[in-house]
């Protein structure tokens, strides 16, 4: 990052876990280095799959299923070279960054240990245990419930103790919209917000049919 005093300063994306029962913020995991590309994929949801369907042609029967995908570097060598005034990156390195990433896709330890113990006294069925809310934010304007479908790391460099110190981590998304979730879902509305944006922005941008090289619809 530049020294100049007068240079912006950057808005960097990251992950927040809203409790399931409260909504109260559990973490915030805020992404080191800022990736240089996001790739967000948009799958339309037709209501029909059948292309002679007249009636449903036009019709969608929800938002479309989006996906998203980055690369994130995580890195202690800015910290390593100030040890007194990093603590934690001398005794651990990027070992409590990673856990924070992976404990998003980890039920609650507490929750697997209580259901083991309904177990063992014999309860005939116990739910699967529901994570905590994971939000993508990627400034203020893309703020959306996520569910993250998969979660690859590359340890590259290790320090005495063999903690990881360096690291490269491929994060992918499935946005979760009002259709995914339950009935007055804390994400639903979330995810409403999101999706009002989105026209909000797209009726900004100006058109007309002379730019296409005509003047009327036939």
């Amino acid at each position: 990052m530049s020294g100049f005093p007068g240079s912006p300063r950057t808005t960097r994306g990251g992950l927040v876990m809203l409790s399931t029962g409260s909504g109260a913020i559990e973490r915030v995991v805020v992404l080191q280095y800022n990736p240089d590309l996001v790739t967000r994929t948009l799958q339309p949801q037709a209501a029909t799959g059948d292309p002679g369907d007249r009636l449903d042609a036009l019709r969608l029967k929800g938002a479309p299923v989006e996906t998203i995908k980055l690369d994130v570097e995580i890195d202690a060598a800015d910290q390593l070279e100030l040890p007194a005034q990093n603590p934690r990156a001398v005794r651990q390195g990027i070992g409590p960054e990673l856990a924070a990433l992976e404990t998003t896709i980890f039920p609650r330890a507490d929750v697997v240990q209580r259901n083991m113990s309904l177990a063992a006294t014999g309860a005939l069925e116990i739910a699967p245990v529901e994570a905590p809310l994971t939000l993508f934010v990627w400034s203020e304007h893309r703020i959306v419930p996520v569910r993250v479908t998969d979660l690859s790391i590359s340890e590259e460099a290790f320090d005495p103790a063999l903690n990881p110190v360096r690291a490269r981590v491929g994060l992918g998304l499935r946005v979760l919209t009002a259709n995914d979730l339950r009935l007055g879902h804390r994400g639903a509305g979330i995810y409403m917000a999101y999706h009002r944006s989105r026209e909000q922005m797209a009726a900004t941008v100006p058109g007309a049919l002379t730019q296409l090289g005509i003047r009327r619809i036939p």
